[in-house]
């Protein structure tokens, strides 16, 4: 099911060739699947002149005509899901159904900004005096170098393909070194919907290298970087030596209120199923349950039988709800948490252990009586980790939920319209799911406040992001 992996470079597949590169890992069995090859500064290079002609390419063509490889390409990813799920399981580690979800919303996205592409409407300002013509008009940035993560395999990078090439930019693509095979058959579904040579490329090497010799480049106008905070605070820095423009979307630690006022054991259901999504390695997982004392107890009892129901194992297998981490990095992250739990006076209601010992498994985890300094609740754990706390009061919790310097995503849980409208405006986040968590869809802006990031992408906000505003007054 794991196929080759190459570089795509000026509309042509380009293989090891004696380039330096790595394996690529199944979290599962920890064997490996696959070599993928590096890109060397030559590769860089020419990614580059490959982009500039793309660029000139597709910008003169019409918003129309790109529309139709754009959807093309997401008809073509819908085609091809089974195959790509696959590949993203066994790279990933995430549940076939999941990753299933996962190509298909990304075919979404491409579509959308394929249409959306086509209302990208600049607007006549009446000019002062007569005979004067003011015109502000909307123009893509330039060549876009876009970076993705290794948790969303797809979805992430045709959130940057789609903004960037609807606006009429051209990019080069460094996406994941631990998890390309799934990008790599996307970006093939583009090739083959007749995407003009150079407008994409695909690109894989040390992180570090690839990022700090493309933001050196002037052609580079314009930065999208998914990841963690120290990484985009230095790719920032460096994109302000060159005025370029940047995207950032960068950690959370997602606060879940749950006011008295709510049913418990429905909500428990509904924010444990998105807890435990991914192995909890989601910017937008819930990760710190503020829980009002008096459905406390109803709420960690539901929480933690959900946790104990799910079932772990190989994301192939049938049955199976949760897969690996993606990495053993993640699992003695897991570990580190749960010891400093466990320190500080935390109560494991369940989980809290690797599982087996082949494969990057950890066990669905809860943790109580935990303080609000301890590791879990002040860094974000990107893992299958849920520490319940009690509050008292709306002004005590907004406070303890506002007092970290994330700002990506919140939840809360009430029947109140009046609380619901309340703790909306209250929280310091850049989304914010009340009795919901559908707070990611094609259409509407996805990003952070504070240290998660500036920017978005999805809506007309993640379109924006690639466009330039100019401005024509004649007479």
């Amino acid at each position: 099911m794991y196929g080759n992996l190459e570089l795509f470079i000026d509309g042509k597949w380009l293989g090891g060739d004696g380039r330096k590169g790595e394996d690529v890992i199944n979290p599962a069995t920890e064997k490996p699947l696959a070599h993928l090859p590096h890109a060397s500064k030559a590769d860089l290079d020419q990614a580059l002149e490959a982009a500039k002609k793309g660029l000139a390419v597709w910008r003169a063509t019409s918003a129309y005509d790109r529309c139709k490889i754009m959807r093309k390409a997401a008809d073509l990813m819908r085609e091809r899901y089974d195959a790509i799920s696959k590949i993203m399981v066994l790279e990933q580690g995430k549940v076939y159904p999941e990753a299933r979800a996962e190509v298909i919303t990304s075919a979404d996205i491409i579509e959308w900004y394929a249409e959306e592409g086509r209302r990208s409407y600049g607007r006549i300002v009446p000019g002062r005096g007569k005979g004067v013509r003011q015109l502000v008009v909307q123009e893509p940035i330039g060549i876009v170098a876009a970076f993705t993560p290794w948790n969303f395999p797809v979805l992430t990078p045709a959130r940057k393909i789609g903004g960037a090439l609807a606006a009429g930019c051209s990019l080069i693509l460094k996406a994941s070194e631990e998890t390309p095979g799934a990008c790599v058959e996307m970006v093939r579904c583009f090739a083959d919907a007749g995407l003009p040579a150079g407008v994409l490329n695909l690109v894989f090497g040390v992180p570090a290298e690839v990022s700090e010799y493309l933001l050196a480049k002037d052609a580079i106008r314009k930065i999208s970087f998914t990841g963690s905070i120290p990484v985009g605070k230095h790719l920032a820095a460096l994109a302000a030596k060159g005025m370029k423009r940047t995207t950032m979307e960068l950690g959370g630690h997602s606060p879940v209120v749950v006011f008295g006022d709510a049913d418990p054991e429905k909500a428990a259901d509904t924010i444990a199923a998105f807890k435990y999504r991914n192995a909890g390695q989601v910017c937008i997982s819930p990760t710190r349950f503020y829980v009002q004392e008096d459905v406390y107890s109803r709420f960690v009892k539901r929480f933690t039988e959900y946790a104990n129901g799910i079932k772990v194992g190989d994301g192939l297998e049938r049955g199976i709800t949760m897969g690996p981490m993606a990495n053993s990095r993640r699992i003695d992250t897991m570990e580190s948490f749960v010891n400093d739990a466990k320190a500080h006076g935390g109560r494991i209601q369940t989980g809290g252990k690797r599982r087996g010992n082949q494969g990057y498994f950890y066990e669905p985890t809860v943790i109580t009586d935990v303080p609000d300094d301890c590791k879990v609740m002040t860094q974000e754990p990107f893992g299958p980790l849920a520490p319940v706390v009690t509050f008292k009061t709306f002004d005590e919790v907004v406070e303890r939920a506002n007092s970290l310097e994330y700002g990506l995503a919140a939840y809360a849980f009430t029947t109140s319209n009046a609380t619901a409208a309340a703790i909306g405006d209250a929280l310091e986040s850049g989304m914010v799911g009340v009795n919901s968590i559908a707070i990611s869809t094609p259409e509407t802006p996805f990003g952070g406040v504070k240290e998660s990031g500036h920017g978005s992408e999805g809506g007309i906000e993640g379109l924006g992001a690639y466009l330039v505003t100019k401005f024509i007054s004649q007479a």
